[in-house]
């Protein structure tokens, strides 16, 4: 129904209750999208918590192990992983949608931005998370037990340990959005890539406070989120030249036809 109702009228003639009829469809597909891979993934619900958690296990003291301490832990735990999993791998279908749904009332140029700028978003993403599981966390669970102090035993806890892992994929995987949010705040007027020059030593401030709130309190982790952070900004700041370059050119030919017909 959404889709014939999006090609009976142009998006910017679209009544109000078509367009919610579209954003509803939308938003249907995207949660469809979380159930399917849910429905794929949870038969392997352990095997993905193991695979999970291997970098803190390789770590862990020598005939030392993890514990479920609550009473539904070994059920729950995985179940809860293989849902935020779902939800993880779902993202480029969920934006895929929401792309769908504003791309027609965009100029071509635009779309041609806003696509690259989505598409760099998912990579970014996911480069994020993978540069958590293979550099941080391997780091992170070599540091905590070399600071357990002398008579403690340490066992991590499996529903606290995913806590943690999640949280820090998410932070990594926002963090490595910066050239993203960059981009957009130049484009969007909000701020000047000089003014972004002239705030590099705050920003970079700034890096090191995110990754305190966003991170164990140990230094190794607070580190490796915001040095990348800061690295990203720059990479930033050189894209968002470029595509103000192209925002610039896209104004000037839309003003060019209507100067045409003024003569």
């Amino acid at each position: 129904m959404a889709t014939n109702t999006s090609k009976a009228y142009s998006k910017n003639e679209m009544p109000l209750l078509a367009h919610l009829i579209e954003l509803r469809t939308r938003m249907i597909k995207a949660v469809l999208a979380v159930l399917l891979l849910f429905a794929a993934l949870i038969a392997f619900a352990n095997d993905i918590y193991l695979i999970l958690v291997k970098p803190l296990m390789e770590q862990l003291p020598e005939n030392s192990e993890m514990v479920a301490t609550g009473l539904i832990d070994p059920f729950f735990t995985p179940f809860k992983l293989v849902l935020i999993l779902s939800f993880f791998l779902a993202i480029p279908v969920i934006l895929h949608q929401l792309w769908a749904f504003i791309a027609p009332g965009l100029y071509k140029r635009e779309q041609k931005t806003g696509r690259a700028i989505l598409l760099s978003s998912i990579l970014l993403f996911y480069s994020g998370m993978v540069f958590c599981y293979y550099v941080v966390f391997p780091l992170m669970f070599q540091f905590f037990p070399s600071v357990v102090p002398e008579g403690i035993r340490y066992i991590p806890d499996m529903t606290n340990s995913l806590n943690i892992m999640i949280k820090l994929f998410f932070a990594f995987g926002l963090a490595f959005e910066v050239p993203i949010f960059t981009v957009v705040a130049v484009l969007s007027g909000a701020t000047t890539i000089e003014k972004l020059q002239q705030s590099r030593a705050y920003i970079i401030v700034a890096a090191f406070a995110i990754g305190m709130l966003l991170t164990p309190p140990d230094m190794i982790s607070q580190t490796l989120l915001a040095v990348p952070m800061w690295l990203l900004f720059e990479i930033g700041l050189i894209f968002a030249r470029w595509f103000k370059i192209e925002q610039q050119a896209t104004k000037a030919s839309h003003k060019a036809p209507s100067s045409t017909m003024a003569e």
